[in-house]
Protein backbone atom coordinates (compact mmCIF):
# COMPACT_ATOMS: atom_id res chain seq x y z
CA UNK A 1 0.00 0.00 0.00
CA UNK A 2 2.93 2.54 -1.10
CA UNK A 3 -0.24 4.81 -2.18
CA UNK A 4 -2.38 4.78 0.59
CA UNK A 5 -4.06 8.50 0.71
CA UNK A 6 -1.95 9.34 -2.58
CA UNK A 7 -3.63 10.52 -5.81
CA UNK A 8 -2.89 9.63 -9.42
CA UNK A 9 -3.64 10.61 -12.25
CA UNK A 10 -3.42 8.08 -15.41
CA UNK A 11 -3.46 9.15 -19.17
CA UNK A 12 -4.23 6.87 -21.59
CA UNK A 13 -5.57 5.03 -19.07
CA UNK A 14 -8.71 3.25 -20.95
CA UNK A 15 -6.67 -0.28 -22.39
CA UNK A 16 -3.07 -1.70 -22.34
CA UNK A 17 -0.49 -0.59 -20.62
CA UNK A 18 -2.66 2.60 -19.20
CA UNK A 19 -4.88 0.03 -17.72
CA UNK A 20 -2.50 -2.18 -16.21
CA UNK A 21 -0.77 1.23 -14.54
CA UNK A 22 -3.99 2.31 -12.88
CA UNK A 23 -5.08 -1.04 -12.03
CA UNK A 24 -1.87 -1.64 -10.20
CA UNK A 25 -1.57 1.88 -8.79
CA UNK A 26 -5.25 1.35 -6.98
CA UNK A 27 -4.28 -1.59 -6.18
CA UNK A 28 -1.53 0.31 -4.01
CA UNK A 29 -4.21 2.16 -2.54
CA UNK A 30 -4.14 5.56 -4.53
CA UNK A 31 -7.09 7.37 -6.02
CA UNK A 32 -6.58 6.84 -9.17
CA UNK A 33 -8.15 9.39 -12.51
CA UNK A 34 -8.06 7.20 -15.31
CA UNK A 35 -8.12 9.99 -18.19
CA UNK A 36 -8.29 8.84 -21.73
CA UNK A 37 -9.93 10.26 -25.37
CA UNK A 38 -11.96 7.06 -24.87
CA UNK A 39 -14.89 8.20 -22.19
CA UNK A 40 -16.20 4.75 -22.37
CA UNK A 41 -13.00 3.07 -22.18
CA UNK A 42 -12.12 5.11 -18.86
CA UNK A 43 -15.48 4.98 -17.65
CA UNK A 44 -14.82 0.87 -17.94
CA UNK A 45 -11.49 0.56 -16.16
CA UNK A 46 -12.39 2.94 -13.45
CA UNK A 47 -15.95 0.81 -12.75
CA UNK A 48 -13.12 -2.56 -12.71
CA UNK A 49 -11.08 -0.41 -10.31
CA UNK A 50 -14.21 0.09 -7.91
CA UNK A 51 -15.21 -3.39 -8.31
CA UNK A 52 -12.06 -4.51 -6.70
CA UNK A 53 -12.34 -2.18 -3.85
CA UNK A 54 -10.68 0.79 -5.25
CA UNK A 55 -11.20 3.99 -5.90
CA UNK A 56 -11.46 6.05 -9.46
CA UNK A 57 -12.87 8.33 -11.45
CA UNK A 58 -12.82 8.69 -15.11
CA UNK A 59 -12.11 11.82 -17.24
CA UNK A 60 -12.36 12.44 -20.86
CA UNK A 61 -8.71 14.24 -22.00
CA UNK A 62 -7.23 15.07 -25.06
CA UNK A 63 -3.66 15.15 -23.93
CA UNK A 64 -2.64 17.28 -26.81
CA UNK A 65 -5.42 20.39 -25.58
CA UNK A 66 -3.90 22.53 -22.85
CA UNK A 67 -7.21 23.19 -22.05
CA UNK A 68 -8.50 19.58 -21.51
CA UNK A 69 -5.14 18.75 -19.59
CA UNK A 70 -6.07 22.03 -17.03
CA UNK A 71 -9.78 20.43 -16.92
CA UNK A 72 -8.38 16.83 -16.10
CA UNK A 73 -6.17 18.43 -13.24
CA UNK A 74 -8.75 20.45 -12.03
CA UNK A 75 -11.60 17.34 -11.62
CA UNK A 76 -8.58 15.34 -10.43
CA UNK A 77 -8.04 18.15 -7.41
CA UNK A 78 -11.76 18.76 -7.18
CA UNK A 79 -12.51 15.08 -6.48
CA UNK A 80 -9.68 14.07 -4.56
CA UNK A 81 -8.35 17.15 -3.10
CA UNK A 82 -4.65 17.52 -5.09
CA UNK A 83 -2.40 15.38 -7.02
CA UNK A 84 0.43 13.45 -5.78
CA UNK A 85 1.34 11.31 -8.99
CA UNK A 86 1.45 11.54 -12.84
CA UNK A 87 1.80 8.55 -15.33
CA UNK A 88 1.71 10.65 -19.19
CA UNK A 89 1.06 7.33 -20.87
CA UNK A 90 -1.27 8.79 -23.25
CA UNK A 91 -0.43 8.16 -27.03
CA UNK A 92 -0.73 7.68 -30.91
CA UNK A 93 0.83 4.26 -31.35
CA UNK A 94 -2.64 1.43 -32.07
CA UNK A 95 -3.77 2.37 -35.89
CA UNK A 96 -1.14 4.95 -36.49
CA UNK A 97 0.26 5.43 -39.74
CA UNK A 98 3.47 4.06 -40.54
CA UNK A 99 4.95 6.23 -43.41
CA UNK A 100 8.27 7.99 -44.57
CA UNK A 101 9.19 11.35 -42.65
CA UNK A 102 9.63 12.67 -46.26
CA UNK A 103 5.78 11.61 -47.18
CA UNK A 104 3.61 11.80 -44.07
CA UNK A 105 1.32 14.01 -44.50
CA UNK A 106 2.02 17.26 -42.50
CA UNK A 107 -1.25 17.75 -40.17
CA UNK A 108 -0.87 14.05 -39.18
CA UNK A 109 2.75 14.83 -37.90
CA UNK A 110 1.74 17.54 -36.33
CA UNK A 111 -1.19 16.09 -34.26
CA UNK A 112 1.37 12.89 -33.82
CA UNK A 113 3.32 15.26 -31.92
CA UNK A 114 1.02 16.98 -29.69
CA UNK A 115 -0.34 13.78 -28.68
CA UNK A 116 2.72 11.90 -28.12
CA UNK A 117 4.90 14.69 -27.13
CA UNK A 118 3.99 18.07 -25.90
CA UNK A 119 0.65 16.30 -24.07
CA UNK A 120 3.20 15.35 -21.43
CA UNK A 121 4.24 18.94 -21.26
CA UNK A 122 0.63 19.99 -21.28
CA UNK A 123 -0.27 17.37 -18.52
CA UNK A 124 2.60 18.26 -16.56
CA UNK A 125 2.16 21.89 -16.41
CA UNK A 126 -1.36 21.24 -15.30
CA UNK A 127 -0.90 18.87 -12.45
CA UNK A 128 3.00 20.37 -11.02
CA UNK A 129 1.03 23.46 -8.89
CA UNK A 130 -0.84 20.88 -6.81
CA UNK A 131 2.34 18.51 -6.42
CA UNK A 132 3.92 21.55 -4.97
CA UNK A 133 1.27 22.60 -2.88
CA UNK A 134 1.35 18.96 -1.08
CA UNK A 135 4.96 19.39 -0.49
CA UNK A 136 6.19 17.35 -3.75
CA UNK A 137 5.14 14.47 -6.00
CA UNK A 138 6.65 12.34 -8.84
CA UNK A 139 5.86 11.87 -12.28
CA UNK A 140 6.89 9.11 -14.81
CA UNK A 141 6.54 9.95 -18.50
CA UNK A 142 6.01 6.87 -20.77
CA UNK A 143 8.82 6.31 -23.73
CA UNK A 144 9.99 3.45 -25.53
CA UNK A 145 12.95 1.51 -26.84
CA UNK A 146 11.92 3.13 -30.47
CA UNK A 147 13.92 6.38 -28.72
CA UNK A 148 17.30 4.77 -29.37
CA UNK A 149 16.54 3.32 -33.39
CA UNK A 150 15.67 4.90 -36.52
CA UNK A 151 11.96 4.29 -36.25
CA UNK A 152 10.23 7.36 -37.63
CA UNK A 153 8.24 10.13 -36.15
CA UNK A 154 7.56 7.69 -33.46
CA UNK A 155 11.22 7.53 -32.53
CA UNK A 156 11.22 10.90 -32.60
CA UNK A 157 8.62 11.87 -30.41
CA UNK A 158 10.02 9.41 -28.13
CA UNK A 159 13.53 10.71 -28.36
CA UNK A 160 12.42 14.42 -27.38
CA UNK A 161 9.87 12.66 -24.45
CA UNK A 162 13.26 11.53 -23.26
CA UNK A 163 14.80 15.21 -23.19
CA UNK A 164 11.82 16.61 -22.08
CA UNK A 165 12.05 13.97 -18.70
CA UNK A 166 15.68 15.22 -18.08
CA UNK A 167 14.86 19.40 -18.32
CA UNK A 168 11.18 19.21 -16.12
CA UNK A 169 13.30 16.48 -14.18
CA UNK A 170 15.61 19.48 -13.56
CA UNK A 171 13.20 22.50 -13.75
CA UNK A 172 10.95 20.94 -11.07
CA UNK A 173 13.36 19.15 -8.72
CA UNK A 174 13.54 21.94 -6.41
CA UNK A 175 9.68 21.87 -5.68
CA UNK A 176 10.87 17.92 -4.58
CA UNK A 177 8.86 17.08 -8.20
CA UNK A 178 10.87 14.32 -9.35
CA UNK A 179 10.52 13.50 -13.09
CA UNK A 180 11.70 10.27 -15.07
CA UNK A 181 11.00 7.85 -17.80
CA UNK A 182 10.25 4.46 -18.70
CA UNK A 183 11.04 2.81 -21.92
CA UNK A 184 8.86 -0.03 -22.66
CA UNK A 185 10.21 -2.65 -25.08
CA UNK A 186 8.22 -4.76 -27.93
CA UNK A 187 4.97 -5.39 -25.60
CA UNK A 188 2.15 -7.85 -26.31
CA UNK A 189 -1.04 -5.46 -26.74
CA UNK A 190 -3.79 -5.00 -29.24
CA UNK A 191 -2.15 -1.70 -30.27
CA UNK A 192 1.16 -3.67 -31.38
CA UNK A 193 -0.27 -6.60 -32.83
CA UNK A 194 -2.16 -3.59 -35.11
CA UNK A 195 1.00 -2.00 -35.91
CA UNK A 196 3.38 -4.76 -36.47
CA UNK A 197 2.52 -7.32 -38.69
CA UNK A 198 2.50 -10.91 -37.68
CA UNK A 199 5.20 -12.14 -39.37
CA UNK A 200 7.80 -9.52 -37.99
CA UNK A 201 6.94 -10.81 -34.42
CA UNK A 202 8.72 -13.94 -34.26
CA UNK A 203 12.08 -12.37 -35.65
CA UNK A 204 11.57 -9.48 -33.02
CA UNK A 205 10.99 -12.10 -30.51
CA UNK A 206 14.32 -13.59 -31.31
CA UNK A 207 16.74 -10.68 -31.24
CA UNK A 208 15.54 -10.21 -27.64
CA UNK A 209 17.62 -11.60 -24.62
CA UNK A 210 13.83 -12.64 -22.76
CA UNK A 211 12.86 -14.59 -25.73
CA UNK A 212 9.46 -13.33 -25.39
CA UNK A 213 7.13 -10.25 -25.33
CA UNK A 214 6.71 -8.17 -22.74
CA UNK A 215 2.93 -7.80 -20.95
CA UNK A 216 1.46 -5.07 -19.22
CA UNK A 217 1.99 -6.06 -16.45
CA UNK A 218 5.58 -6.56 -16.67
CA UNK A 219 5.83 -2.94 -16.53
CA UNK A 220 4.10 -2.52 -13.64
CA UNK A 221 6.91 -2.89 -11.13
CA UNK A 222 9.00 -0.53 -12.64
CA UNK A 223 6.85 2.06 -12.74
CA UNK A 224 5.42 1.57 -9.18
CA UNK A 225 8.60 2.04 -7.94
CA UNK A 226 9.30 5.09 -9.36
CA UNK A 227 6.58 7.00 -8.64
CA UNK A 228 7.19 5.60 -5.06
CA UNK A 229 8.98 6.73 -2.03
CA UNK A 230 11.18 3.71 -2.68
CA UNK A 231 13.24 6.11 -5.38
CA UNK A 232 13.60 9.25 -3.59
CA UNK A 233 16.63 10.35 -4.88
CA UNK A 234 16.27 9.25 -8.73
CA UNK A 235 14.83 11.30 -11.38
CA UNK A 236 15.87 12.69 -15.15
CA UNK A 237 16.54 8.82 -15.86
CA UNK A 238 15.00 6.56 -18.59
CA UNK A 239 14.65 2.95 -17.46
CA UNK A 240 14.13 0.56 -20.17
CA UNK A 241 11.92 -2.47 -18.99
CA UNK A 242 12.29 -4.42 -22.55
CA UNK A 243 13.68 -8.22 -21.99
CA UNK A 244 17.31 -7.02 -23.12
CA UNK A 245 15.82 -5.41 -26.42
CA UNK A 246 18.34 -2.57 -26.35
CA UNK A 247 21.40 -2.26 -24.57
CA UNK A 248 23.52 0.83 -23.84
CA UNK A 249 26.73 0.94 -22.76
Amino acid sequence: MRFEERVAVVTGAGQGIGEAYAKALAAEGARVVVADLNGERAAAVAKDIEAAGGTARAVVTDVADPESARAMADAAVEAYGGIDHLVNNAAIYGGMKVEALTKVDLDYYQRFMAVNLNGALHCTRAVYRSMRERGGGSIVNQSSTAAWMAGGFYSIAKAALNSLTVNLAAELGWMNIRVNALAPGPTDTAATRGVVPEEFIDPMVQGLALKRLGTPQDHVGALLFMLSDDAPWMTGQIVAVDGGHIVRI
